[in-house]
């Protein structure tokens, strides 16, 4: 254990025990089902492809990553204009053009890492400070609150029934009922929810035991025949491609989240190009074979930060869960019944807690609001990540000759925090290396340890 370590914190899950550490696997697998099932059910995509290149990323990126970071890959929301503008109503013949759009949006990981690789963090990360980074983290928990606002609503008291389950769990418990509160407000409401009556079990008494998770039919293989579609597939990989941009920041503030919340300093240690190439594959991975695009997963972040059991081979655990359960298409759709409220419910806390890292990283960083950069810094990228997510568009949307890239608000909120960073100035009294500027260009990381005591290039 670290110096600044939490006496509360796990990170060797061994010490409690294999059933533990499986029912700790169990509760991050349960955390990310809710939207990661949602996105193919969406776009049109297999919900049991799904679950396996979930399970099979996340244990790419974990070999890739030294095993080092606590992440899981889930399915990216960010993707899901870009499906719905090559197969705007889910048309099985032009998904795997989708996929293959996706997959070549993944290759800019690649290149991303090849910079951080060459040029190391300290340089790279300059421009991600924690006045930039902070605000990014609470934005990503805010963004993703209006999804859990809306799953609740639709019932509720079932919504709150979740809720309470896990404070209780997590405040009040003893034992494992403090360490598995998410599982606990799963199950606990869904068993409500059932006995309300408000779970259609149809599809789950139709569903088979066992199937195979991918169809060759889904695959972007099956595009190369006499019926390939060159225009098509060109027009895929232009309007898909761009949105890589967004999620590789995305990628960057999920990784600083993980490093707040688990007090290690992963961009430094394994290093982003580690954490990039590995996402950038598994998304590579996941659309050749049909399934979504894959990102480092907010709801595991928040899972970690209420159990405060940082240990990846949990995380690992709950992969070979998602991989196990995706030949099993009952299961699936068990899953696929569990009620919006009970998703919305549970949700609500964990995008909260994200939010809440984000200004935990302000905080412990002693990013001083009295100076006006600061201020306007924090500012900007909240109102533009907020407004442009909540405004009727969306997006920005920004027509390129025949093509539309739309800009999540994300996006810009980041690329205009950066932007103001490098450019605005200091005061007389703080210095471009000081943490109260936020600039911490010689601490980046909302983190003690120094990028430089690691090498510098990340390995």
């Amino acid at each position: 254990m670290g110096a600044q370590d939490s006496p509360d914190a796990v990170y060797d899950a061994r010490s409690l025990g294999a059933p533990k550490m499986a029912l700790f696997g169990l509760q991050h697998m349960f955390a990310m089902f809710g939207a990661t099932i949602l996105v193919p059910t969406l776009t049109g995509l297999s919900v049991s492809a799904t679950l396996l290149f979930a399970g099979v990323g996340t244990l790419l990126f974990h070999l890739l990553s030294k095993g080092k970071v606590p992440a899981f890959l889930g399915s990216s929301f960010a993707f899901i204009a870009g499906y719905a503008a090559i197969a705007p109503n889910g048309e099985a013949d032009l998904l795997p053009y989708a996929c293959l759009g996706v997959a070549c949006a993944g290759l800019l990981y690649l290149v991303l890492s090849a910079l951080f690789r060459v040029f190391g963090p300290t340089r790279v990360m300059r421009f991600f400070p924690p006045v930039v980074t902070g605000p990014i983290v609470i934005s990503i928990g805010l963004i993703l609150a209006s999804s859990a606002i809306g799953n609740a609503s639709t019932n509720w008291l079932i919504a709150l029934v979740a809720i309470a389950i896990i404070v209780v769990a997590n405040i009040w418990g003893r034992g494992m009922m403090k360490i598995i509160p998410i599982l606990l407000g799963v199950v606990g409401s869904y068993l409500v929810a059932a006995l309300a009556g408000e779970v259609d079990f149809s599809g789950v008494a139709q569903a088979s035991w066992i199937g195979l998770p991918v169809l060759w039919d889904n695959t972007v293989f099956s595009l190369f025949g006499s019926g390939f579609d060159t225009g098509l597939a060109i027009t895929a990989i232009i309007t898909i491609m761009p949105l890589a941009f967004a999620t590789m920041i995305e990628h960057i503030g999920d990784v600083s989240a993980i490093s707040s919340t688990c007090n290690r300093n992963y961009i430094a240690n394994p290093g982003l190009h580690r954490t990039l190439l590995g996402d950038g594959l598994a998304t590579i991975l996941a659309s050749l074979f049909g399934a979504p695009a894959n990102t480092t997963y907010g709801e595991n972040t928040g899972v970690l930060a209420l159990t405060r059991v940082f240990d990846p081979r949990v995380v690992r655990i709950a992969a070979c869960f998602a991989i196990a359960f995706s030949f099993c298409p009952k299961f699936a759709a068990v899953i696929a019944a569990m009620p919006a409220c009970v998703i919305g419910g549970v949700s609500l806390v964990l995008y909260g807690m994200i939010s809440a890292v984000g200004i935990r990283n302000l905080v412990e960083n002693h990013v001083d609001f009295m100076k006006s950069r600061n201020v306007l810094i924090t500012a900007l990228i909240l109102v533009l990540s907020l407004g442009i997510a909540y405004s009727a568009a969306g997006a920005i949307v920004v027509p390129v000759g025949g093509v539309t890239i739309s800009l999540s608000g994300l996006a810009v909120g980041s690329v205009v925090g950066i932007v103001l960073n490098m450019i605005l100035p200091w005061g007389d009294d703080e210095s471009k290396g000081g943490q109260g500027a936020g600039g911490a260009f010689e601490e980046p990381l909302p983190l003690e340890a120094r990028l430089d005591d690691v090498g510098g290039s990340g390995k």
